[in-house]
């Protein structure tokens, strides 16, 4: 693809914008002719406790996208020369799950309440039980139902309630709208209709209905999508929130928004059946697109969806890689004491290299990186935490490999169940995020603790903004060719001739990671009980 070609889609909108809000990152990615990323912007955010628990603000939603988009267009001026004025189709992604009321007028109800609470561990297992299908925590009905049984004052003034990225794309948009993978972690999904489950929604209106609430559930729910539909156009005063400099003008196709889940799908061209995809970065989740209904509920597998809505099962874990970057911040204070210099990029890639060459079984050192509760491992509240045996030698390798096995083993319990339990076919896994932007060592390790080959391509490091921009042009070309599906799109348009690598699991990696576990497993306690004892 060349600078002319690039040039020219700016010019005509041939382009496709893709907007992710992550957990610390705000990112915007735009796609061009085969959807190839051409230029891209982000803005650093951080969620924070607003009376116990986590939030964002939304203002500072839109300082983030405001700050990314700029500096996409800038980079657009400098590179092609051109103004970013026309947009072909927009895309808006975020963090799933999660508690966002509105009343009538559109006026927030109360702070966003993130994924990342876990105060409802009561409300989630009375639905699990009563719909026979299991509710996590972090879901939109759950919060809600919190809040119901609280009768916490602003439920009577529920008009509307979404996650993050149907909210921004009810701004842009005017639509009430989410695509069914986002939607799919508000309230269970059927399948076959593609939209909210009738019998579930039913059964949840019976049971608060002596709450004499204004209001019955799907009233106040988006409408669902599914990937391709047609959901509504960017507004005059869309396009001042994302450009309020003018220049950006209206008009564009936006496709239905969608959670952080579908675009990791969507990026790694995990989307059909014993397909499946990992993301790992601040929060660590694998996805497997089942052949088959599993057999009962699991606590510690979440039944979500595909953005056109196969179901998948969902193994999601609250804490990544954040403990293990602070312990490299600690590195590269020591660094800068001693007068040396390193590049983060560099850093982490020498101490990865580091966790490689350590003990397969990290030589009896065993870290807990919880920063909040872990419902797979039973954690109603997180504390990092180190450990080790004592008279073996404590290395930087073990060390390190120790911090990556802590990211994965809340994943690996949840996976067991999937894979040994339930013997659910998976292919591979493509694995994108953080863990895996330093060549071969979170591939590999991956590979050995889930026993699983993973692979990672070249595109990984685009991740979700670039998942939906690839989205956002999948709803444009279903306007020229109705009935195209998903998955032949990315197989054939997307992803044709996609380089990368797969790491197969190695025995001694195997071996080793299941020491670990076994002593991770037999240590839970005492993590459990440091993270109730207040320091």
């Amino acid at each position: 693809m060349n600078q002319a070609t690039i040039t020219q889609a700016i010019r005509t909108g041939g382009t496709a914008l893709g907007i992710e809000l992550g957990s610390t990152r705000i990112k915007a990615t735009l796609a061009g002719p085969g959807c190839q990323p051409i230029a891209s912007g982000a803005f650093d955010w951080e969620n924070h406790q607003e009376n116990g628990l986590w939030s964002y603000r939304l203002e500072d939603v839109w300082t983030g996208i405001q700050t990314a988009c700029q500096r996409l267009a800038k980079e657009v001026k400098e590179t092609y020369g051109e103004e970013l004025a026309t947009l072909g189709a927009v895309g808006v992604s975020a963090m799933m799950h999660g508690y966002l009321p509105f009343d009538k007028e559109g006026r927030q109800l109360c702070p966003f309440r993130t994924w990342r609470n876990t105060v409802t561990e009561a409300e989630a297992a009375e639905l699990t039980a009563r719909f026979g299908f299991n509710i996590p925590q972090r879901w939109s009905i759950a919060h809600l139902y919190r809040a119901v049984r609280l009768k916490e004052d602003h439920v009577q003034q529920l008009d509307y309630l979404t996650t993050l990225a149907g909210y921004v794309h009810w701004q842009l948009t005017g639509e009430k709208v989410l695509g069914v993978g986002d939607a799919a972690g508000m309230f269970p999904i059927d399948s076959q209709t593609l939209d909210f489950d009738k019998n579930m929604l039913a059964q949840f209106d019976r049971l608060v209905q002596d709450q004499a609430l204004p209001w019955k559930l799907r009233e106040v729910l988006p409408q669902v999508l599914p990937a391709g539909a047609p959901a509504g156009a960017l507004t005059p005063a869309g396009a001042k929130l994302l450009d309020p400099t003018g220049v950006l003008q209206p008009g564009a196709l936006l496709c239905p928004p969608e959670g952080d889940a579908g675009t990791g799908m969507t990026a790694t061209n995990s989307v059909a059946p014993r397909t499946g995809n990992v993301s790992a970065g601040t929060s660590i989740f694998a996805m497997v697109v089942l052949e088959r209904p599993l057999s009962k509920v699991y606590p510690e597998l979440d039944l979500v969806a595909t953005p056109t809505g196969r179901p998948v099962a969902m193994v999601h874990c609250n804490t990544c890689t954040s403990d293990l970057d602070a312990w490299v911040e600690v590195f590269a204070q020591l660094l800068g004491r001693a007068g040396a210099s390193l590049s983060k990029g560099q850093l982490y890639d020498l101490l990865y290299q580091a966790a490689l060459e350590g003990p397969p079984d990290c030589g009896g050192v065993v870290s807990y990186n919880c920063y909040a509760g872990e419902p797979v491992i039973g954690l109603s509240q997180g504390r990092p935490l180190l450990t080790r045996v004592p008279g073996q030698a404590l290395g930087l390798g073990g060390f390190m490999r120790a911090q990556l096995y802590a990211a994965m083993a809340p994943l690996k319990i949840g996976m067991d169940l999937l894979l040994k339990e339930e013997n659910a076919a998976l292919d591979q896994l493509l694995g994108h995020g953080g863990l895996f932007k330093t060549p071969v060592v979170g591939q590999r390790l991956m590979a050995g603790a889930l026993g699983v080959p993973v692979s990672v391509m070249e595109t990984a490091g685009e991740g979700g903004p670039w998942g939906m921009a690839v989205l956002a042009m999948f709803a444009k070309a279903c306007q020229k060719t109705p009935g195209l599906d998903l998955e032949s799109y990315l197989a054939e348009q997307v992803f044709a001739g996609a380089k990368g690598s797969c790491a197969q699991p190695q025995p001694q990696d195997t071996e080793g990671f299941a020491a670990f576990l076994r002593r991770y497993r037999a240590a839970l306690p005492v993590e459990r009980l440091a993270g109730d004892t207040e320091l």
